[in-house]
């Protein structure tokens, strides 16, 4: 069983930036970043593969939000810039195990999950 934890986040107005980190215990392949706003569903936002060499983006955050990894420190990070308000949700890492596949936007393929942080931004 691995374990993602989640840190970064954080209260910032809009325009401004943040650094989310999520950590993991263990060996993983592709991990992807998702958020729940509230009241709404949790929505993807992004996804890497194990090599970091592909990368897929939401629609609503393509161009401000930029995911990466270190394999060597088990960690992903996702940099989030020109915050909106809209913006505003928990943040959730996810991690898949087994055989590298292609990335998937699903929630239901992915294996573990963090236990969420906060982002909140203000107008």
């Amino acid at each position: 069983q691995v374990q993602l934890v989640e840190t970064g986040g954080g209260l910032v107005q809009a325009g401004g930036s943040l650094r989310l980190s999520c950590a993991a215990s263990g060996r993983t392949v592709s991990m992807g970043w998702f958020r729940q706003a509230p009241g709404k569903e949790r929505e993807f936002v992004a996804a890497i593969s194990w090599s970091g060499g592909s990368t897929y983006y939401a629609d609503s955050v393509k161009g401000r939000f930029a995911i990466s990894r270190d394999n060597t420190k088990n960690t992903m990070y996702l940099q989030l810039n020109s915050l909106k308000p809209e913006d505003t949700a928990v943040y959730y890492c996810a991690a898949r195990r087994g055989v590298e596949l292609i990335l998937t936007t699903r929630e239901s393929e992915y294996d573990y999950w963090g236990q969420g942080t906060q982002v909140t931004v203000s107008s």
